[in-house]
């Protein structure tokens, strides 16, 4: 391969078409507003803001070779991705992301990430034929593993000596996928990301501040769980305690991807050197600038 990557990112690579409005939305609203097409995905927005942190994300996932996949493909290369190890389905469609935000937030959004559900484990070919691992010398580094891979796929993944080496950095696609990250709720090398919604559904609970929510998913048999509250907190629970800090107040202008870029911010913290305390502060500030209209770097 021409390049190796410092970071796998294995899940959804699509197309994100997002309409916003500057106005409060609900049910049945027809308003003016903007239209964008870029590219998207849980694994896709985590990888961008790494590379701009300055690190070679690796793409595990599943692209068509329909027009919209080689213009995707394309779109990867040019910010920064390694797609060397991408399967190119040629009778899968790329898939797509649609969603509706208005001043208020997230109004409705539906995600068709079937091609990558169908491809199911040939996109970790590459961690099997020995290109970037295999049972008998797994992958080391660190890997960004995103909800929208099927339930069977992720119970394997979190039983696989493929992953039996790998630092792990796991995050839910949606509250809606948030239980599939079940399998590694007792994971050794498990690290979650998760909002606080998401956090309730995994421990079949509500919790009223990110730092509950982090200390339940501990109490629950999690090694690590970083948990996230809008514009309230943000929490990092670990076995050496908790830790919990407040982002910035920004005026938001879009919330689609905040997470990935919060997850993202993380990991590229911590993987130049930085202690929890900082890599937490540096991932909420770069949220904070993205949800604000910035790019987080």
């Amino acid at each position: 391969m021409t390049h190796d990557p410092d970071i796998l990112c294995i899940g959804s690579v699509l197309w994100d078409v997002i309409g916003r409005a500057p106005v409060h939305m609900r049910q049945g609203s027809d308003v003016p507003g903007r239209i964008t097409r870029l590219p998207g995905g849980v694994a896709m927005n985590i990888a961008m803001t790494l590379a701009r942190f300055g690190l070679r994300p690796g793409l595990l996932t599943a692209i068509g070779q329909d027009p919209a996949g080689h213009e995707l493909i394309t779109a990867c290369r040019e910010l920064g991705m390694v797609t060397d190890y991408v399967y190119r389905s040629q009778d899968l469609p790329t898939d797509q992301y649609m969603a509706v935000e208005g001043a208020n937030g997230l109004i409705a959004a539906i995600a068709d990430a079937h091609s990558l559900e169908a491809a199911g484990d040939k996109i970790l070919h590459p961690l099997v034929n020995g290109i970037l691992g295999s049972a008998s010398d797994p992958y080391e580094g660190f890997i960004a593993l995103d909800g929208n891979l099927t339930q069977r796929l992720l119970e394997n993944i979190a039983q696989s000596p493929l992953f039996a080496r790998a630092d792990l950095r796991v995050a839910p696609a949606s509250p809606g996928k948030a239980t599939r990250l079940m399998p590694f709720l007792t994971h050794d090398r498990a690290v979650l990301y998760v909002n606080l919604e998401e956090a309730g559904l995994l421990c079949q609970t509500t919790f009223e501040t990110s730092a509950d929510a982090a200390s339940g998913l501990l109490a629950r048999g999690a090694r690590r769980a970083l948990v996230t509250d809008g514009g309230e907190s943000a929490s990092d629970a670990s076995a050496d305690g908790v830790i919990t800090q407040k982002p910035p107040s920004v005026l938001v202008t879009r919330v689609t991807g905040a997470g990935d870029t919060f997850m993202a911010a993380h990991i590229a913290a911590e993987v130049s050197g930085s202690d929890r305390n900082t890599s937490l502060s540096r991932a909420l500030h770069a949220a904070a600038t993205y949800v604000s209209g910035g790019n987080a770097q």
